[in-house]
């Protein structure tokens, strides 16, 4: 895919539909969505369960395939790509990151950003886990490459799963729930490393949630409902992650000072 410049759109929909045929049911998933996502913006997608935007993520991805309308990816229509064209495209031009995680249980962190990288081939041994070592010091875990998830926190193990999609250089990073299984500090701390990903790299990000107060902390937010684009708009008042979390360090040794503090009055 030719470089896109920020600005340009990346993503373009039109009139996506999508139904599934369940026994003699035709469940309509996604009724007519047009949409587009230029390059760099970080984009949230919310709405209630049932609402499409699950389906709509499958569909960015190259999972699978619309019933009727048109979705380009860098200016190609992806309707007419081959099994082996969209393979490639999900390997070495979009990042996937989940709610589960999906680590290789049995593997280190270091081995599981390589895995890609083995689809990929061409690439040497040593290449490759060079590679995986620069994206996991990227999102912070440098000191844990030897680790298996059994190892790591839930935090830690999300941020392994992002050091996998980054591992290719993708251009489109599509995150599903991906702090559904994490605690509200950690939360932050994975939104922070997106809001990085968005601003130094570039990094187009579409993201599936179903909490408000995630979605703050994108650009823009698309409310789905029943298989439609209910709203599309700006976010007003953006949350950044890395002033929260500063806050929060703040707040943590204040508490700190003041047990101390007490400690010491009770002991005198």
């Amino acid at each position: 895919m030719a470089a896109s410049s920020a600005g340009d759109p990346l993503v373009l929909v039109d009139g996506l539909t999508k139904t599934y045929t369940l026994g003699e049911v035709a469940v309509r998933a996604l009724r007519g969505i047009s949409l587009t996502v230029t390059t760099g913006e970080f984009v949230a997608l919310t709405g209630p369960s049932g609402s499409g935007k699950s389906t709509f993520m499958h569909l960015l991805g190259c999972l699978d395939r619309p019933t009727s309308g048109t979705y380009r990816l860098g200016g190609r229509d992806v309707a007419r790509l081959s099994k082996r064209e969209l393979a490639r495209i999900r390997n070495q031009e979009i990042g996937f990151v989940f709610q589960g995680f999906n680590l290789l249980p049995r593997t280190t962190a270091l081995e599981n950003v390589e895995l890609p990288l083995l689809y990929r081939g061409g690439l040497s041994g040593a290449r490759r886990r060079a590679m995986a070592r620069d994206a996991l010091e990227a999102v912070g875990l440098a000191d844990r490459l030897d680790h298996h998830p059994s190892q790591l926190s839930g935090g830690q193990q999300q941020r392994v799963a992002i050091a996998r999609a980054l591992v290719t250089g993708p251009t489109l990073l599509l995150a599903d729930e991906p702090t559904g299984n994490l605690d509200s500090r950690t939360s932050i701390e994975v939104m922070d490393i997106f809001q990085r990903l968005n601003v130094e790299r570039g990094l187009t990000i579409v993201l599936v949630t179903h909490e408000r107060d995630i979605a703050e902390y994108a650009a823009r937010v698309v409310s789905f409902l029943d298989g439609r684009v209910r709203s599309d708009r700006p976010v007003g008042r953006r949350r950044t992650a890395a002033v929260e979390l500063e806050n929060l360090t703040v707040r943590h040794d204040e508490a700190l000072h003041d047990v101390e503090t007490d400690l010491e009055v009770r002991r005198a």
